[in-house]
């Protein structure tokens, strides 16, 4: 099972996804944890790109997390699930969507052909939307990031545009309330999780 994790900057993801690889483990659930982007050597590279500070143009950016999910889809994620892994993913292919497309403003047919290319039509099984108001997300962030330092009004299209997609697949998509506390966070997510480990 492929289980993708989306949601504004500062919504929690990373603690989650410590949370649940400990709860499958002890269930007896073969698990692998990644993100993107950064996941491997040359994805550590492009991390750097990617996230330190200065301008870059939008398709530029684009073609950077394109080359980082394409390496991470072939050498880290589709190895694992061949081994009957779980994998969890911290981001995906819905965040190029939604930051490249809703908030910088290229086409979103575009976006979703290039995707489907940079994953050969690799998609995640759920996508857990950890969903939270952006004021209080960059409120949590200490370290930012270059994309952590773009404008409020960005990151409000980043939260709509997650919400639009998530209405566009309702079937491959959760949203849980990340405004509650983590152990709330994880009791949904976990109820979710079951629900289809163990139809």
């Amino acid at each position: 099972m492929f289980i993708s994790f989306e949601g504004p900057e500062g919504a929690g993801k990373s603690t989650l996804i410590s949370r649940l690889k400990s709860e499958l483990e002890a269930n007896n659930y073969p698990v692998l944890t990644t993100r993107e982007p950064g996941a491997g050597e040359l994805g550590r590279s492009i991390r750097k790109l990617l996230l330190e500070d200065g301008e870059m143009p939008a398709l530029s950016e684009l073609f950077l997390f394109l080359a980082d999910r394409a390496n991470h889809v072939e050498t880290i994620i589709r190895p694992a699930l061949a081994e009957g892994k779980i994998v969890l993913c911290d981001r995906h292919a819905d965040s190029t969507i939604v930051y490249q497309g809703y908030a910088r403003g290229l086409d979103l047919n575009f976006l979703r052909e290039a995707n489907l290319q940079a994953t050969q039509n690799l998609r995640p099984d759920l996508i857990i939307l950890l969903d939270l108001d952006p004021e209080v997300g960059l409120g949590r962030q200490t370290n930012k990031d270059r994309l952590d330092k773009e404008s409020l009004e960005f990151h409000q299209k980043v939260r709509n545009g997650f919400l639009s997609e998530s209405l566009r697949e309702p079937a491959r998509w959760q949203k849980i309330n990340a405004a509650q506390s983590p152990e709330e966070v994880f009791q949904d997510v976990w109820a979710a999780l079951k629900s289809r480990l163990i139809p």
